[in-house]
């Protein structure tokens, strides 16, 4: 029979055990996330003010109009139908902010601005109050306040303009305030479940036998290669101390796939530390072929009647490096790769045309990725 220790035992026990000091360890909270504490996006509609001139045009941007019509009529102001003002200092934009877990009533959270319509610049604005919404409609958070804008720009009336970084997007710090916290299901059932941020089998069992030996019982079993299952404790106060005990818990997590990634607008090649190459003979070199064109002048015979005549003479001159050649050996490491593809004075476009020989030849047991 196995005797479940009170879970205030089994914490003070824990806080007594040393942290591991292995030299590649790493937190469990650096490898997992909590399933249900998570963040939720909100998104929202407004209108800055204040703008030198830099806003919407109104006759390219009729949303925005109308969005003063409507602001103007809750405030009691009723414009003619026939009247259309050209308000270049108003541009309409979209609000967009993070709700992050946890967050109660009341506090605050930053938000980014970004214009919609065809405004030159937010510099110098000021957001109206304007409502955020989560996915299911509701409203979480009420926006309003002054523009940070990294960017600017200036322009001539011939048409010249200088543009740094992005005048029509900003922030507002601190610009919403929160009216509605979302719930969260970390207290919602009998145990917690951590995913892992990059699934892997061997990385899921080394967490849960952490967890289980720093416990002295079997509270956490994985459930598959990213998802491991941990009982918690139904107190709320005993369970927030569990988690900050379990997530400080260091393990070593498992190694990465061999594998290969080239990055090929910038040339950057990264080769993992388990890449192998099988019995392969690889031969590097190039052909040259230079095709030159000289004039040539025909002069006609004295006293003729002939004229003189241009032609043109091509030379082809075909050129061949040494070729070179190397021999992998069976099982070869990244040590040796290196060593041998710089011996041939091979390029970084070279060695990617080498890598994406091997893997057609199925010579490199690596996954080649080309991004």
């Amino acid at each position: 029979m196995r005797i479940h220790r009170p879970w205030w035992v089994v914490m003070c026990a824990l806080t007594m055990l040393p942290l591991s000091t292995t030299a590649h360890a790493d937190r469990i909270k650096d490898l997992v996330t909590i399933a249900g504490v998570r963040i939720n996006q909100l998104v929202g509609y407004g209108l800055v003010v204040g703008l030198d001139g830099t806003g919407d045009q109104t006759t390219q941007a009729p949303f925005t109009l109308q969005s003063i019509r409507n602001m103007l009529i809750q405030f009691g102001v009723n414009m003619p139908s026939n009247v259309n003002p050209q308000l270049k200092n108003v541009a309409a934009v979209t609000v967009q902010a993070e709700l992050p877990p946890f967050i109660k009533v009341g506090q605050r959270i930053d938000v980014t601005v970004a214009s919609i319509g065809n405004a030159e610049s937010l510099r110098g604005g000021s957001l109206l109050m304007a409502p955020l919404k989560g996915a299911d409609g509701s409203v979480y958070a009420i926006a309003q306040g002054n523009l940070v804008v990294g960017g600017f720009g200036a322009k001539t009336k011939d048409g010249s303009r200088v543009t740094v970084n992005i005048p029509s997007a900003g922030r507002v710090p601190n610009g919403a305030t929160v009216e509605r916290a979302v719930p969260t299901a970390f207290m919602a059932a009998g145990s917690i479940e951590l995913n892992l941020k990059t699934a892997d089998f061997t990385t899921t069992k080394r967490v849960a036998d952490t967890i289980n030996a720093a416990f002295s019982q079997a509270v956490a079993q994985p459930i598959d290669g990213s998802t491991i299952r941990v009982e918690a404790p139904a107190s709320p106060a005993q369970r927030v101390a569990f988690v900050s005990a379990l997530e400080n818990l260091t393990l070593e997590p498992g190694e990465v796939a061999a594998r290969v990634i080239v990055n090929s607008r910038t040339g950057t090649i990264v080769i993992g530390d388990h890449v192998r190459v099988m019995p392969v003979a690889v031969s590097h070199g190039s052909l040259t072929v230079t095709i030159t064109k000289e004039p040539v002048i025909s002069q006609p015979g004295p006293l003729s009647a002939g004229q003189t005549v241009v032609a043109e003479k091509t030379d082809i001159e075909i050129s061949e490096e040494g070729t070179k050649m190397f021999l992998f050996e069976p099982g070869v490491t990244l040590d040796a790769i290196v060593r041998a593809v710089n011996q041939v004075g091979a390029a970084p476009g070279d060695l990617v045309a080498i890598l994406e020989a091997l893997k057609q030849a199925g010579a490199l047991r690596a996954d080649l990725i080309v991004i």
